[in-house]
C-alpha cells in the first residue's frame, strides 16, 4: 500500500555521519508531515510499533510521523520503491551486513537522495554504522553523501545505540530504550536545523 502523498513532506534520510556543521532545513509548519523511509531500523523490529523511532519521533516533534520501513531492504530495493513512496530513509545496514559492494550503496543512496529532492522535499541523514568486530563506526559513504548534497546528518545516535547491548533486542535492532534515543537524537537535530 502507498504512503498518501502529502504536501510539506520532510524526507528524513536517516543514514549520515559525525563532526559535520548542519545545513539548515525549512521550518515544517504545525502541520507537516515527515515521511521516515528505510529499512527493519525504521519498522521497528525488536520492539513493537509505537515503541519504533518515527512514532517516538513524532511524540517529540510535534508532526506526523509515517513508518514507512520494511524489513530486510537494501538500498537498491528502496531505490526501487522510492518514486511510489516518499520518504523517511534509513537504509544501507543490510548491504553491510550482506557484504554487497559499498560503491554501489552509495550510488543507491546518492539517486535516493536526487529523487528524493526531485519531488521538491529535503534529505536528513542518519548514519548506519559499519559492523565491525571490535566496535561499530559510522560508515564514510555517508559523510560523503552530506558533503556532496550538502544536507543534515545524524551521525551518532544509531551507532551510540547499536554499540550498547543494553539498548538492544538482537544482536542487530534496537529495543524500545534504544529506538528512543534514535528518535530523541533526531529531534534535536530538527531543531537546531530550523524544522521545528
Amino acid at each position: 500500500m502507498r504512503p498518501p502523498l502529502v504536501p510539506r513532506l520532510l524526507v528524513l534520510a536517516l543514514l549520515a555521519a559525525c563532526g559535520v556543521s548542519q545545513p539548515k532545513l525549512a521550518h515544517l509548519p504545525e502541520d507537516a508531515v515527515v515521511l521516515a523511509f528505510g529499512d527493519s531500523l525504521t519498522a521497528g523490529t525488536g520492539t513493537t510499533r509505537e515503541h519504533a523511532y518515527p512514532e517516538q519521533l513524532s511524540a517529540l516533534i510535534g508532526r506526523k510521523v509515517i513508518n514507512a520501513g520494511v524489513d530486510g531492504e537494501t538500498t537498491a530495493e528502496g531505490r526501487e520503491r522510492l518514486p511510489r513512496a516518499l520518504v523517511l530513509l534509513c537504509l544501507g545496514g543490510n548491504d553491510m551486513l550482506r557484504r554487497m559492494d559499498r560503491a554501489a550503496m552509495r550510488e543507491n543512496l546518492a539517486a535516493m537522495i536526487r529523487d528524493i529532492r526531485d519531488h521538491g522535499a529535503e534529505v536528513v541523514l542518519l548514519a548506519v554504522p559499519e559492523p565491525r568486530l571490535l566496535r561499530l563506526q559510522p560508515e564514510p559513504a555517508y559523510e560523503t553523501l552530506t558533503q556532496d548534497f550538502g544536507i543534515p546528518l545524524e551521525g551518532e545516535a544509531m551507532t551510540q545505540v547499536l554499540g550498547d547491548r543494553r539498548l538492544k533486542s538482537d544482536e542487530i535492532h534496537p529495543n524500545a530504550e534504544g529506538y528512543r534515543r534514535i528518535a530523541e537524537a533526531v529531534a534535536q537535530l530538527l531543531r537546531r536545523a530550523g524544522a521545528i
